[in-house]
């Protein structure tokens, strides 16, 4: 286990998740530094806390240094040099617990596109760095060096979208064969952590892993489920997190299509968090599925993890969330299976589009 000091914000939902990250790949924090603000243009902290950063560093001698924001490749630069240690900073920190995570061949060439696509952003800085005579050998590459690093970047990442778009192709061919015979799709959606796998596994009768680290499905699975005696079928995916650039979304779009093509798309939500916590999280799942073009019409909510508060709790979070009008949305239990079968035929009624104002609401409560 390699030792490290995170540089984090100072809200506690901010400090877990760093926490989270940090476990998912086995860094052992020797040191939390908690700041208001990580994003000040030279070091991304300020020159006062750079000075204790060094001495702690110094002091405590810890493997990396990771840093809980996005950091420009010039920034990390100046951090490594005054250091001398190896920074990471959230993004290189969630790409590799993809990477530790990634199991079938399609998941890891999603993470290895999304690798290259983070060091493309920063070999055009080195360019740029380069070009402009500022830095020279930035990290140690010279200017032809660098374009011939580019020019191999963007080779290696069209070799890769190729193969995806094969992948992609015959993932079509499934779908249209599916179509063809009848079936009907759900997909489970939502934060990473809330509760995916586990409820996939009570739906499906699977056993697929489960766990509470972050990102544990990287790959979509997609099996077979009665409801009252029709087939349907589910899939689950990669869950979301909050500040997840772009490209890393990108990445993974030949999974996260299964979404957009799913007649029912099951959020699922971890309701035993704090309001804070439940308040960032759904909305950063909402913000990505409507980023994905995925319809409000066709989302089922599934509060789950009910069973760990009562019931004025769950009727208030339901509140907070703007759900309580909502006839989609349901308190489960993935893990005792409270109301999962209750929530299979509200998914039913969903997709047959039927009227689920002919769902009792108040089944959900019980």
């Amino acid at each position: 286990m390699k030792s490290a000091i995170l540089i984090t914000y100072e809200k506690e939902d901010a400090v877990n998740e760093a926490m989270g990250l940090c476990d998912a790949v086995d860094y052992q924090i020797v040191y939390t530094i908690k700041q208001k603000f990580l994003k000040r243009p030279k070091y991304g902290i300020g020159g006062g806390i750079l000075d204790r950063l060094q001495e702690i560093s110094e002091e405590l001698r810890p493997d990396v240094i990771i840093f809980d924001e996005i950091l420009k490749p010039s920034q990390n630069y100046n951090l490594a040099s005054v250091l001398h240690r190896e920074v990471l900073d959230r993004e290189t920190l969630i790409l590799e617990i993809f990477e530790s995570r990634a199991s079938s061949a399609e998941s890891k060439m999603q993470v290895k596109l999304a690798q290259l696509r983070y060091e493309m952003a920063r070999a055009k800085e080195k360019v740029r760095l380069s070009n402009m005579g500022e830095q020279p050998g930035f990290m140690g590459i010279g200017k032809f060096e660098v374009d011939v690093y580019y020019n191999d970047l963007k080779h290696r990442m069209q070799t890769i979208r190729s193969k995806l778009e094969k992948a992609g192709k015959q993932r079509e061919l499934h779908r249209q064969g599916r179509k063809r015979m009848g079936f009907k799709t759900i997909s489970l959606a939502g934060y990473t952590s809330a509760g995916k796998t586990t409820l996939f596994n009570k739906m499906t009768g699977e056993t697929r892993a489960q766990s509470k680290e972050l990102f544990t499905t990287l790959s979509t699975t997609t099996r077979r489920v009665s409801i009252n005696r029709e087939p349907f079928l589910i899939s689950d995916t990669v869950g979301f997190i909050s500040k997840l650039p772009a490209y890393m979304i990108d990445a993974f779009k030949s999974t996260l299509e299964e979404l957009g093509h799913a007649d029912a798309v099951v959020v699922v939500i971890d309701i035993s968090d704090s309001v804070f916590d439940l308040k960032k999280k759904f909305t950063s799942c909402m913000r990505t599925l409507s980023e994905l073009g995925i319809r409000k019409e066709k989302m089922v909510y599934a509060l789950n993890k009910s069973d760990l508060i009562q019931s004025a709790e769950l009727n208030e979070k339901t509140r907070i969330l703007n759900l309580t009008e909502n006839k989609k949305c349901i308190g489960v239990s993935a893990m005792n299976g409270k109301n999962v079968n209750k929530l299979k035929e509200l998914i039913k009624n969903i997709v047959q589009g039927h009227d689920s104002s002919n769902f009792e609401k108040e089944n959900w409560r019980e």
